[in-house]
């Protein structure tokens, strides 16, 4: 017998794979397919091989961070949030492409969580009528990246619509620069026996759609300047707001000082009123018979654009009608002929 891997291994888009060291604790034989030797952590059985590999999208994990932090900012407490995950299953090889979130009750003095099962089916159904090759894969939920008891309940509710349901568990307050995703399938073990089941770490592959790179692109924008204004449609926007919004309480400044004057309650500058009367020479003359005509001549060009453009549909429109017209009054007409032939 070989000494078992104390650590977890996951890959990334890359093709790199980092190692992470796994706790320490009391070393325990159990027996799996074939007799082997594994570590038990907890609920999860380390140095037992996954049996199934795993190709994440970017989508599910921006679902469940939206999730925890809606909940979160709506109610104010470190949420409890529980979700499934749909995707794609060939042979072994699972792809997860969206999830969706689950309904809930939990019993505050037990703190078991029950999930509404009739939601799920209906979501799921609702979800396989648009995408129809999709299926419910497994669940999510946040906390440590270590699976735990209560896991384990919630995990059984859900085998009856998936036997081999996945767990999928984010850390929102990692600190460690890797991606705090953690994805476990589940196996029966004999321990005294009698069967328990316990979680399987399974490395999993990051994989993107040209949409979603994009939106990932932009949500790592954001995330890495800590705010909303960061993309570049939203750079060129926030200038043009900024422009506006100085010359805005620019001019109440001036307006402010003019009526102060005006009132007496501040002695008049003359450089400063000079500078008032410079600024509002160089505004643009809006009242004047030129600006009005050229203003209506332009205007006049942009309807009559506007015109050409929906007389050229129009007639593209009844191109359109005229040739099915005929198309169908041949049919009809070959149709009276041959009956004429044999009648």
């Amino acid at each position: 017998m070989t000494e078992p891997s104390t650590s977890t291994t996951m890959q990334v888009e890359n093709g790199t794979t980092t190692t992470t060291p796994a706790e320490t604790t009391t070393e325990t034989t159990t027996t799996t397919d074939k007799t082997t030797v594994s570590k038990i952590m907890g609920v999860v059985a380390c140095g037992v091989p996954a049996s199934i590999t795993v190709a994440l999208h970017p989508l599910v994990i921006m679902n469940i961070s939206d999730h925890y932090t809606r909940i979160k900012a709506q109610e104010e407490i470190v949420p409890n949030v529980f979700g499934a995950i749909l995707g794609k299953q060939n042979g072994r090889h699972l792809e997860l492409f969206n999830s969706f979130e689950l309904q809930h009750t939990e019993n505050a003095e037990t703190g078991d969580v029950d999930i509404e099962m009739n939601y799920l089916r209906d979501k799921e159904e609702q979800f396989r009528q648009v995408f129809k090759d999709i299926d419910f894969l497994g669940w999510y939920t946040v906390g440590t990246a270590n699976a735990t008891e209560k896991d384990i309940l919630i995990h059984k509710q859900l085998t009856a619509v998936n036997e081999s349901a996945l767990l999928m568990k984010l850390d929102p307050a990692s600190t460690t620069g890797n991606l705090p995703v953690t994805i476990y399938e589940s196996m029966i073990d004999i321990q005294d026996d009698q069967p328990r089941m316990l979680f399987i770490e399974v490395a999993y592959t990051l994989v993107t759609e040209e949409a979603e790179r994009i939106g990932v692109d932009h949500v790592a924008r954001l995330s890495s300047a800590g705010t909303s204004d960061v993309s570049q449609v939203s750079e060129h926007i926030q200038m043009q707001k900024s422009a506006v919004k100085m010359l805005h309480s620019r001019i109440n400044i001036l307006l402010e000082y003019v009526k102060a004057v005006k009132e007496g309650e501040l002695p008049m500058n003359e450089e400063i009123m000079r500078n008032c009367l410079s600024l509002c020479q160089r505004l643009p003359v809006l009242s004047t018979n030129k600006f009005e005509e050229n203003f209506f001549d332009q205007c006049n060009d942009v309807l009559l654009m506007s015109y050409l453009a929906a007389i050229t549909k129009g007639c593209n429109v009844s191109n359109e009608l005229i040739t099915k017209f005929n198309l169908i009054y041949d049919r009809h007409g070959a149709s009276r002929r041959l009956r004429g032939l044999f009648f």
